[in-house]
């Protein structure tokens, strides 16, 4: 039974891209089998990549401004028009050097299916070519939580790099210790902290799981299977915020913590060190749990439902004393 190959990563199609018009302009009239081999292609792949260039222009072009390369004629030889500016080297602004610097540098702290050693050179390269962007970029401090295992960190990336399912042992704001599948989606931080974006085979939702809770992770000998419509974490919001309806809490002052650890709508700070916080509660089962655990260190003032349903759990739990 025949098999398909791989298809290529799209990086290495991009850079291959990129790297096309400017060698192509240094080589006028070489031609298409020549060219491809060059490159290590074949020469239908070259013709695909010259096909997809001459439709390649600025933002907002006309006709004229498009990539314009000849490659029809007879004798198979490629001359390049007009390369809309791909054969100079690329020029940075001091701002645009200073954010990819501060960039490149964070992208460094967090997990993911990057190339390490290329991440570096990159940065040295760079930081080398910078001048006056070095030190506005010396200037910003990002700082990335690093206290999880380095275990971690390079399962999560081998899932996340290899496409495979990860079996984790994860820790919840409550101290509940879950044992779960998930499908990694990708890694992203927030406020300082890293975090797996995962599709959990348990919740079957998009979950995000902070990495310094991660106890222990396996990586499975199977493919990740993220549902198409799943939606991932919209990180405009500035918050990785459940979907669920608000609750309006009162915390006292020993149980602030609960405001840190958890996506919130508002805080409004009280007397003797009170908070009204806003709160999104998208699993009920664990808010009921969180309130159980508190006591009356949490007041819930617009759902008496829940309060009704942690009643009702606590006399539960009364009641197994009594037998």
């Amino acid at each position: 039974m025949s098999t398909r190959p791989a298809p290529e990563p799209a990086a290495t199609r991009l850079s291959r891209l990129l790297a096309l018009v400017p060698w192509l302009s240094a080589n006028a009239g070489i031609t298409v089998d020549e060219a491809a081999a060059h490159f290590g292609i074949t020469a239908e792949q070259l013709q695909a990549d010259l096909w997809l260039l001459i439709c390649t222009g600025r933002p907002g072009h006309m006709h004229g401004d498009l990539v314009d390369i000849q490659f029809w004629d007879d004798d198979g030889r490629i001359t390049v028009i007009d390369a809309q500016t791909l054969d100079r080297p690329l020029r940075l602004s001091p701002d645009e050097a200073a954010s990819l610097l501060v960039a490149l540098r964070v992208l460094a702290q967090v997990p993911g299916p990057h190339d390490r050693a290329a991440l570096a050179g990159a940065t040295t390269k760079l930081e080398a070519a910078a001048g006056e962007a070095l030190r506005a970029a010396d200037g910003v401090t990002v700082a990335v939580d690093t206290t999880h295992d380095p275990m971690v960190t390079e399962a999560v990336s081998r899932g996340l790099g290899e496409g495979r399912r990860l079996h984790i042992t994860y820790v919840g704001a409550v101290d509940e210790r879950t044992e779960r599948d998930v499908d990694p989606m990708r890694a992203l931080t927030l406020d300082g902290r890293a975090y797996l974006e995962a599709w959990c085979r348990r919740a079957e939702a998009v979950r995000t799981f902070r990495l310094d809770r991660i106890e222990a992770v396996e990586v499975l000998d199977l493919p990740a299977e993220v549902p198409s419509d799943a939606v991932p974490v919209d990180l405009g919001a500035g918050a990785l915020r459940p979907d669920g309806p608000p609750v309006t809490l009162e915390l006292a002052a020993e149980v602030s913590w609960v405001a840190e650890e958890n996506p919130v709508e508002s805080v409004t700070e009280l007397a003797d060190g009170r908070l009204r916080v806003v709160m999104p509660v998208a699993d009920e089962r664990w808010f009921v749990r969180l309130l159980l655990r508190m006591g009356d260190s949490i007041t819930v003032l617009d759902r008496p439902d829940i309060v009704e349903r942690v009643r009702a759990e606590a006399l539960r739990a009364l009641a197994a004393y009594d037998v």
